[in-house]
């Protein structure tokens, strides 16, 4: 056969005219490619394709799985994001009232330090009083006594 191919392809032939032979190895061949299909399909092919179906159900089972906790993630991202903003707005009232907290006691110990101020004030204003009358009491007897010794020389005797 391969030397009638031979001539032919060196006799410049059209390619057309290629003669084939139908022969017992052609059925033999046949038989054989249905043989080796029949006891290959159960023992390759189909655990083959049993593993390729297992795959890819494995791998859309995960990728439903991924898409889920994707979900999962963003509602938890989001329910982050609101107790974030409520504990914001909690500080924030917090922060308001301990700053009305310190401004009344900043007021409650101005208003102390005032009245405490006032009271020192207040003593020292009647110590000072209370010096005054007293120094005035003790400049009038003095004033009485020298009024009685510059009298008393004047007149050149005792007054009483």
């Amino acid at each position: 056969m391969l030397a009638s191919l031979l001539s032919l392809a060196s006799s410049g032939a059209p390619a057309a005219a290629v003669a084939i032979d139908f022969d017992r190895t052609v059925l033999f061949q046949m038989a054989l490619f249905v043989v080796l299909i029949l006891v290959l399909k159960p023992l390759l092919f189909d655990p083959v394709l049993h593993v390729f179906a297992l795959r890819e159900e494995r791998t859309e089972g995960e990728r439903a799985r991924a898409r889920k906790l994707q979900e999962r993630a963003g509602e938890l991202l989001r329910e982050y994001e609101r107790a974030l903003e409520r504990v914001s707005g909690e500080a924030a009232k917090e922060r308001e009232r301990m700053h009305g907290e310190t401004a009344r006691l900043e007021a409650e110990i101005l208003r102390e330090a005032r009245d405490a101020t006032a009271k020192i004030s207040e003593e020292g204003r009647r110590k000072v009083q209370q010096e005054m009358n007293a120094i005035r009491f003790q400049l009038g007897k003095e004033s009485e006594r020298l009024a009685r010794d510059i009298a008393a020389r004047v007149l050149g005797r005792e007054v009483s």
